[in-house]
């Protein structure tokens, strides 16, 4: 990106997450916050920035190479197209994006010549998981993810999860046997057994005060059992690592890249 600093927006700027970014990056050397924008905290400063709510505003006036959104999945498209046609890379956190969302992002990508990341989760020991969980389910097609999130979360299952299951699926072995429930297994209550997320693959979902991100993948094999998890148990130390990183790699990206894997 040169050698002056990166010039970072943040969206969702008031936020639990948008509020670690804007600390984080105001940490660095080689990179500095230009703009705040959260459309519920307008005027409120943080960091020594004054939130606003004109995101296309703060791109023209600020000039930022970089838009780091951590809002809602109602938001975080409009603001992604913003971001795209002022030709400013967004580095997105958001989860709840479908796939026709993506593929809008990905055509918006290639009309403006501009990369765009989409990741499920920036803490790299979850990115981690997901790459060795599916390694696993080469070995162990029949698995389980447990996902465990703070009580404020609003979508179920979580992005993270939804990645993970998708990886395994995509490196499960063509035609593995996948036994699922017992022939005649029924719920006593519905829902008991939780819902498929991708590729058959059961995700349960936990919201409960004292989590802030956990997962816990389960293979279960004849005669043994192997468990991958990973626990996020503080926002700044464990997700702005991962986000600092995007961050400093932005430039090299090419089209839209979904996943935080990709940079490691």
């Amino acid at each position: 990106m040169g050698g002056e600093p990166v010039r970072v927006l943040v969206t969702g700027a008031a936020g639990r997450m948008g509020h670690e970014v804007v600390r984080a990056v105001s940490a660095e050397a080689d990179m500095t916050v230009v703009a705040a924008v959260d459309v519920a905290a307008v005027g409120q400063d943080i960091g020594g920035i004054t939130v606003t709510g004109d995101l296309s505003a703060a791109l023209s006036q600020t000039r930022p190479e970089v838009m780091v959104d951590f809002t809602v999945p109602e938001a975080a498209l409009p603001n992604i197209r913003a971001a795209l046609a002022a030709r400013v890379i967004p580095l997105v956190g958001t989860t709840g994006l479908g796939p026709a969302d993506m593929e809008e992002v990905r055509r918006l990508c290639a009309d403006h010549q501009t990369p765009a990341l989409i990741a499920a989760n920036f803490a790299i020991g979850a990115v981690l998981l997901m790459r060795f969980a599916a390694e696993a389910s080469r070995y162990f097609p029949d698995v389980e993810i447990i996902e465990m999130h703070h009580e404020k979360k609003l979508d179920a299952p979580s992005g993270t999860a939804v990645r993970t299951a998708e990886l395994i699926a995509d490196a499960r072995e063509a035609g593995a046997a996948k036994r699922g429930d017992a022939p005649g297994a029924f719920e006593r209550f519905p829902g008991a057994r939780g819902g498929a997320a991708a590729g058959e693959i059961r995700v349960h979902s936990v919201r409960l005060p004292g989590y802030i991100a956990s997962e816990e993948v389960i293979f279960g094999g004849p005669g043994q059992r192997l468990s991958l998890r990973h626990d996020s148990i503080e926002r700044g130390s464990s997700f702005m690592p991962g986000v600092l990183l995007a961050i400093r790699r932005a430039r090299q990206l090419d089209g839209l890249v979904v996943g935080l894997e990709h940079l490691l």
